[in-house]
């Protein structure tokens, strides 16, 4: 970890924060992540090693602790009194994001497997009721091995298949990749996209009513201000 070698509290919180990756780490903590593997899929071009090295850093620093995992093998990782604190002010840098990075985005960062991660996240599971609904993704732009996925939907719990899941589909969205990190960011409201057919929408009507609440994860208290934040 570099140091500003500085007495001042605000140097003192730069070493430990603006370390790079480390903010996207305590995103993908306050998110609910617990799991190395979940937390190595949303930092998808983290190497490994380096995110073990990062974890037991801010271990060290009092950020996180790590706990046994109660299912098995290995640890989980936990955000302590210290590390919760942090979680405004990564909310802050979505908000900042949202609201001035509206460049448009690099090809490098239009990542298929990040969103189809932040989606299986941050869907809301409640909008299609009660009852297992299944969403087939086509992204119309993508080969055939990476176009269509599947999510489903039970209550309090979503899927990400890779693979058709046994279930009848009960709602189709075909959509361009770029279109659809730019609905999931807030950048195209999705009536927009619906009117423009740059997204389409098959299904029954109540459906695709609800489909406006599906992608609409909740807002982080820190992105208050913004209307339709996200942080991927």
């Amino acid at each position: 970890m570099k140091r500003y070698a500085q007495f001042c509290p605000v140097a003192k919180a730069a070493q430990v924060f603006c370390e790079r990756w480390t903010p996207l780490i305590l995103r993908e903590l306050g998110s609910g992540v617990t799991r190395f593997s979940e937390l190595d899929r949303g930092v998808p071009l983290m190497s490994r090693s380096m995110l073990s090295r990062r974890l037991q850093a801010l271990e060290s620093e009092g950020i996180i602790e790590r706990r046994p995992n109660a299912a098995g093998r290995g640890w989980t990782y936990h955000l302590t009194s210290a590390g919760r604190e942090f979680l405004p002010i990564v909310d802050a840098l979505g908000a900042w994001g949202q609201r001035w990075s509206r460049r448009q985005l690099a090809e490098g960062e239009v990542d298929i497997e990040l969103l189809l991660w932040a989606m299986e996240r941050d869907v809301r599971t409640d909008a299609f009721g009660d009852r297992r609904t299944v969403v087939q993704l086509d992204f119309v732009d993508q080969p055939s091995s990476r176009r269509r996925w599947w999510f489903v939907n039970d209550p309090g719990d979503v899927q990400l298949c890779l693979q058709e899941p046994g279930f009848d589909v009960d709602l189709y969205l075909s959509v361009r990749l770029r279109d659809l990190v730019h609905i999931w960011r807030g950048d195209l409201p999705l009536g927009n996209a619906l009117e423009s057919h740059r997204l389409e929408a098959v299904g029954p009507l109540p459906l695709r009513r609800a489909l406006r609440d599906w992608l609409a994860r909740q807002v982080p208290a820190g992105e208050a201000g913004v209307q339709s934040g996200r942080r991927l």
